[in-house]
């Protein structure tokens, strides 16, 4: 996992997300202010920093612009090489995203044993959109990554509440000052604390028990807040926040609620910006169809497509054997209910980007998968085996390629742009190999380029016109569209890709066309 990763952040240029995170963890390193990207609170682009820190980029604090802008600026305008700054900023992530493995590999050995964490293992470090995401700058994977961690910990207290259950208050923590999405994951956590010392309390009086679980639940509770406050206090001890862009404001219930919250002023500020986003009437684009708005059941049928079949079966069937074999009925809630809730709450988002969303359904269904070795069942051992073997070659056959996998029912990398778009398969990180493309094989040929992403093309020397500014009879030559592009093309672009012969593709999220 440690080499698919390293070899696919070294390759792939700037995603669309990257540079704003990369941007705003330099900010946070040379002016120690809270200025860009309020929408993620700073915990995970403090990860970031650490990446940032070694590299040591050049830094214009007084550039202004967007955050966007920022970013662009930094790593094609400032003297930094953008390769060298982006694999440095990606591999704290790296590290972090391994080090979540061996929590899986945990869980599964305190559920089923041995055997059963090395299966979720497995699963785990073969799982292409972890390896995909575990390989970026971006807030994803560890987000998912500290819920798992939570509800790994928060099922280890069940024996020691001291100190587990703090642990698990820390970990919930950082997931929420990580990603505003995991905030759905606090009442489950503190659920899953009450649970956990209930049992042991099983000769105390009820209310003796009520009290003791209530008491443990708020120290969840407690200890998620004060993780959110220190990672805005490590940013800067003055807790200054003068955002580079105007922050919506939030009228009714929402606006309300977000005020209450304990929580710093720049991450109830974030909030409103999230829900400003959430407002807006984005496009998603869904099994060849193009819509305006979301779908609810987006996130289940993009994790059918972009999860490993043999993934699939095992998750499927571990969550049938929590349920099924009484041994293993404790660890159900655990493993059941932070991903029904999370899943739920993605579900009902206005954005239809991506299983990035649901980063932390495949590392669940990882650790579910090793229940099948507690069923008693003939030749489950072997079917295991089998299903985890399939598992490993889907993943090595799509190697490098992890952003755009899809699984064989649905035909592969190569068909995953016919099926989805954005960052299921393509979020900008092919412009590097689309340049070594070009030259290889198209030199000196008359290039257009629709490209969706925050790569600076002419860094790369690619030298491109945009086809969509001048009349199709004029567009002669190699056409270059990125794949999200042509999913959502309309109108005179969408001409132009019909009246055009594709000739190649690069890295399953390019196309080239002759005209």
């Amino acid at each position: 996992m440690a080499a698919a990763m390293v070899t696919t952040a070294v390759r792939q240029t700037p995603t669309i997300d990257e540079p704003v995170y990369v941007a705003t963890a330099t900010d946070y390193l040379h002016e120690h202010r809270l200025r860009y990207n309020p929408e993620h609170p700073p915990l995970g682009k403090l990860l970031i920093a650490a990446g940032v820190a070694v590299a040591g980029p050049h830094y214009d604090p007084s550039y202004t612009g967007t955050q966007g802008e920022v970013g662009r600026h930094l790593l094609y305008e400032s003297g930094n090489g953008p390769w060298r700054l982006m694999l440095w900023a990606r591999l704290p992530v790296i590290v972090l995203t391994l080090l979540f493995g061996l929590v899986v590999f945990a869980f599964g050995r305190d559920v089923v044993g041995g055997a059963g964490g090395l299966v979720a293992l497995a699963l785990y470090a073969f799982s292409p959109d972890v390896i995909a995401h575990g390989s970026l700058a971006t807030l994803d994977a560890p987000e998912a990554g500290f819920v798992l961690t939570s509800a790994w910990l928060v099922w280890r207290a069940r024996r020691r509440p001291l100190p587990y259950v703090p642990l698990a208050g820390a970990a919930l923590g950082a997931a929420v000052a990580t990603k505003m999405s995991a905030l759905p994951a606090v009442p489950v956590v503190m659920l899953l604390a009450v649970v956990s010392v209930w049992g042991p309390l099983g000769g105390a009086d009820r209310r003796r028990r009520v009290l003791l679980g209530l008491g443990w639940a708020a120290v969840v509770a407690l200890v998620a807040v004060a993780v959110v406050w220190a990672a805005y206090l490590a940013v800067d001890p003055r807790l200054r926040f003068v955002p580079a862009e105007p922050v919506p404001a939030v009228h009714g219930l929402r606006g309300r609620l977000t005020d209450l919250l304990p929580l710093p002023r720049a991450y109830r500020a974030g909030m409103r910006v999230q829900f400003g986003l959430e407002d807006y009437p984005w496009q998603g684009y869904l099994f060849g169809h193009l819509y305006t708005g979301s779908l609810w059941y987006y996130l289940p049928a993009a994790l059918l497509v972009k999860t490993p079949l043999g993934l699939l079966a095992l998750g499927a069937a571990g969550v049938v054997a929590t349920v099924a074999v009484r041994r293993l009925r404790p660890a159900a809630p655990y493993l059941l209910l932070p991903t029904v809730v999370l899943l739920a709450a993605a579900m009902t988002g206005s954005r239809d980007f991506g299983t990035r969303y649901a980063l932390f359904v495949p590392m669940f269904l990882a650790v579910a998968g090793a229940a099948v070795l507690a069923l008693r069942v003939r030749w489950t051992q072997v079917l295991t085996g089998l299903l985890v073997l399939w598992v490993a070659v889907s993943s090595l056959r799509t190697f490098p390629y992890y952003l755009p996998y899809a699984n064989e029912a649905f035909g592969g990398p190569a068909a995953t742009h016919r099926l989805l778009h954005d960052s299921n398969v393509d979020w900008g990180q092919d412009l590097g190999r689309l340049a070594d493309r070009l030259r290889q094989r198209y030199r000196g040929e008359r290039v257009w380029l629709v490209y969706k992403g925050s790569g600076v093309p002419s860094y790369y020397g690619i030298h491109a016109s945009d086809p969509r500014r001048v009349t199709p009879d004029r567009v002669h030559g190699l056409l270059v569209v990125s794949d999200s592009a042509a999913a959502k093309a309309r109108g005179e672009l969408a001409e132009l890709i019909d009246t055009s012969r594709p000739v190649d593709q690069v890295g399953h999220s390019i196309t080239l066309y002759r005209r």
